[in-house]
């Protein structure tokens, strides 16, 4: 039943196909595509060739006309090419139709989302809630899988053993989804109990895009080791670590990353994770300030913690724009009177606007090069110390500061 979902580590030539619509213009289209090659390498897949059509919408049959699907398919048969991925969601009827036309495996965004998830899960709890993502995602696709049945439909009574076999793996998929949500339930239920037991500790949790480099700033502040790498969804288990600074120890928490066009039912799955999230006192947002789009990574990430959180949650943010180092912008020509644009912004101009914009709640930073760590660090003390203070204002848990020890005269250590 499992297909259409890439298991395999060997890596696959693919091609990817796109479109360009009223609502998704050229520039956005391209963006994507560059995105979703960047899944399909973390996936274990080679593009080849990438592949755009200019249309109102997507053609309910195909997704693409009929010309730029002979040009794919020309593409394929001469190139040797085993798959072919699109950036959006196919129905079952598109995805039928395609495997037909192309001879070949085809994905779409979502798939190939399941795919890395299923890859990077570790523990059983994110098996438990990929699992359950996959079988979602499964389910409205069963026809599909039982095509070959088509080809024996020549005599009659022939379609009545394909209909009550459909029907049974329904109802196969059905248990196992109440099941994978009876084990869900119960894992939250554990992780709750888990968060209430933390005591009074303040939780800081690092949300932002994926692969913005939270993982690794999460080893910084932690001295830990957690898994890190330049792929999306490096991290897909949440990691809780007691960081302390200075005098002031808090719970930081690493969550899994966020991305455009991420499936619903993935983040439904992901329950027990985002509630970490919504049970956070400070939220520190880690932008990739190097990232040509990073406005729209930013505005991604904000709606889906307002989903999560709700449009009015009153949680503390802080903005950390990290990867200064590998920021590149530019700078226009004296004699160049045209408007300036975002790739005209030098760091300096980008600094000022957004420290302004957020009352100086950011900081810019670099983790892999440990760039302004220690302003983030005091920015962290003095947030966490906020929130301790407002919750124990008789302060039971903050500890001596080891220079005041050594500041202390004579007398007062009697």
């Amino acid at each position: 039943m499992k297909e259409n979902i890439i298991s395999k580590e060997t890596s696959e030539k693919t091609v990817l196909v796109g479109l360009i619509t009223p609502r998704q213009n050229e520039a956005k289209a391209n963006e994507y595509l560059d995105e979703l090659e960047f899944l399909a390498d973390t996936a274990g897949a080679v593009t080849e060739k990438k592949f755009l059509q200019r249309v109102e919408y997507p053609n309910p049959r195909t997704f693409v006309g009929k010309g730029k699907l002979d040009e794919i398919k020309e593409y394929v048969e001469n190139n040797d090419i085993g798959l072919v991925i699109f950036d959006d969601d196919l129905s079952t009827k598109q995805v039928a139709n395609l495997e037909r036309e192309l001879q070949v495996k085809i994905l779409d965004r979502t798939s190939l989302i399941l795919d890395i998830f299923a890859k990077r899960a570790q523990t059983a709890n994110a098996k438990t809630q990929v699992e359950l993502a996959q079988y979602q995602y499964l389910l409205p696709r069963l026809t599909r899988m039982w095509t070959h049945l088509e080809r024996q439909r020549g005599g009659i009574g022939m379609r009545g053993p394909g209909e009550t076999q459909i029907e049974t793996d329904r109802r196969i998929i059905l248990d196992k989804i109440s099941r994978l949500k009876d084990e869900l339930e119960s894992i939250d239920r554990q992780k709750s109990i888990q968060r209430k037991n933390r005591g009074k500790l303040t939780r800081v949790a690092l949300v932002g895009y994926t692969n913005v480099g939270k993982s690794t700033l999460m080893n910084l502040l932690s001295k830990s080791d957690v898994f890190a790498e330049n792929k999306l969804f490096a991290t897909l288990d949440t990691t809780v670590r007691k960081v302390i600074i200075d005098n002031l120890p808090f719970l930081l928490t690493d969550t899994v990353g966020f991305i455009r066009k991420l499936p619903t039912h993935l983040v439904n799955s992901f329950k027990s994770t985002l509630d970490e999230v919504r049970d956070a006192d400070i939220l520190v947002h880690v932008v990739d300030i190097s990232h040509p789009q990073f406005e729209e990574q930013i505005e991604v990430v904000e709606k889906t913690l307002n989903e999560i959180c709700g449009e009015h949650n009153d949680k503390k943010h802080i903005l950390v724009f990290n990867k200064v180092d590998a920021f590149t912008y530019k700078p226009k020509d004296d004699d160049d009177l045209t408007p300036a644009t975002r790739e005209n912004l030098s760091l300096d101009d980008l600094k000022a606007s957004w420290m302004a914009k957020m009352n100086d709640n950011c900081v810019f930073i670099s983790a892999k090069k440990q760039i302004n760590i220690d302003e983030l660090k005091a920015m962290l003390y003095e947030k966490a110390k906020e929130v301790h203070l407002t919750r124990f204002p008789y302060n039971d848990f903050l500890f001596q500061k080891y220079d005041e020890e050594d500041d202390a005269t004579p007398d007062d250590t009697k």
